[in-house]
């Protein structure tokens, strides 16, 4: 039982950091929740083709990550995916229309031209940054589900999980899990006006322009970031006793904090970065490294956020109609035999990472110019 307990901690933080690598890559949505206000052409050509050389990254991290979860974790899989289907199927509906519209913005023959595939990515940056947050929301502030294991030898009807009849559309419509939504969605927003200042060499009219997104959508997401905290930090989370029971614990999320230290500082730390890159750039001369400061910041703030939510004798998926149906880690993993065999493959994840590090500094090794924009050689 002591090794399944070190496998099940192991997957944990495994989708720990697959999930903040996800919110990270999101600033590909972010940039592309830009596109309609902005005016110029050229500026618009150049944001789209940033955002194109890595919006598949985002979309295989995202699948990756739901294959993670799903061969680590099936019960969250089969529970969230096939109860909340409403939620799941627009979030996917908004990613299908993205990479329909990367292959055919540019296509010959196009007639609907690309102000309409440029609407689609609008959508799609909006959408899919504010749906996964809600997503992510259920996991800290519940989600109307029921377990019950014993129905798989119902042959009548083998349904483990049951979901509340609206099947998604209550967890988009409750304020916790959308003041996450859009706190990511401000995230991405400003972590792309970083990335643009990065990864375009324009003029200073673009350059100046980034900079404004970046205090507009800085200012917004600090203080949305800063009530998301307030919030669920002094919300009633749920822990699992010795006995198998569920109880209330006032501040759940902040005791975790406190408890696991170590994550504590690395989410400190990690906001300390955030703001850094964030302010670095707004006052700084010409700065243009303040996306890779936001960056990490963020990766550890949200890995650390996803590991108070699963750790502790935290359960990381509350049922808000039947506590005792909610989902921990001990209770909803795979099998010890098929973690073992899932940990000997997940060695190859460095390598994986590698690779995306390598292709990602080939890609942008020089930055994107309005000269190579105005030639046909450019992709999107």
């Amino acid at each position: 039982m002591a090794n399944l307990d070190i496998l099940q901690d192991y997957w944990w933080l495994l989708i720990c950091v697959l999930g903040a690598l996800l919110v990270f890559l999101l600033l590909v949505q972010g940039g592309q929740s830009m596109l309609l206000t902005t005016q110029s052409d050229i500026d618009r050509t150049m944001m789209v083709n940033s955002l194109g050389r890595k919006w598949e990254l985002t979309f295989t991290t995202l699948v990756v990550f739901g294959g993670a979860f799903f061969a680590s974790f099936p019960l969250f899989y089969s529970t969230s995916f096939g109860g909340a289907y409403w939620l799941w199927m627009l979030i996917l509906f908004s990613f299908v229309i993205q990479a329909v519209s990367y292959e055919f913005r540019r296509k010959p023959g196009n007639i609907f031209g690309t102000r309409t595939y440029d609407t689609c990515l609008f959508i799609n940056g909006c959408v899919g940054c504010v749906l996964l947050g809600v997503a992510v929301g259920m996991m800290f502030f519940g989600a109307e589900f029921t377990v019950q294991k014993g129905n798989i030898l119902d042959n009548a009807a083998p349904v483990i999980s049951t979901w509340a009849p609206t099947h998604g559309f209550e967890a988009i419509a409750y304020w916790p899990n959308l003041l996450l939504g859009f706190t990511v969605l401000f995230l991405a927003r400003t972590q792309a006006a970083l990335y643009f200042i990065n990864n375009i060499d324009a003029d200073n009219k673009f350059f100046v322009m980034n900079k404004v997104r970046v205090l507009m959508n800085g200012i917004v997401f600090v203080a949305l970031f800063l009530a998301f905290v307030g919030v669920l930090f002094t919300w009633d989370g749920y822990q699992t006793e010795a006995n198998g029971t569920i109880s209330i614990v006032k501040g759940k999320y902040f005791w975790n904090m406190i408890d696991l230290w170590w994550f504590g500082v690395l989410f400190l730390a990690g906001v300390l970065m955030v703001l850094y890159g964030i302010g670095r750039t707004i006052f700084g001369r010409h700065y243009t490294k303040g996306i890779w400061w936001s960056g990490i910041g963020t990766v550890l703030v949200v890995i650390s956020l996803l590991a108070v939510a699963g750790y502790n004798n935290t359960p990381y998926y509350p049922s808000l109609t039947a506590p005792a149906s909610s989902l921990t880690i001990r209770n909803s993993s795979s099998t010890e035999f098929t973690l073992n065999v899932m940990t000997i493959v997940s060695f190859v994840i460095p390598v994986v990472a590698g690779y995306i590090a390598y292709a990602w500094y080939r890609m942008d090794r020089r930055p994107i110019t309005p000269a190579e924009m105005r030639g046909n050689d450019h992709k999107y």
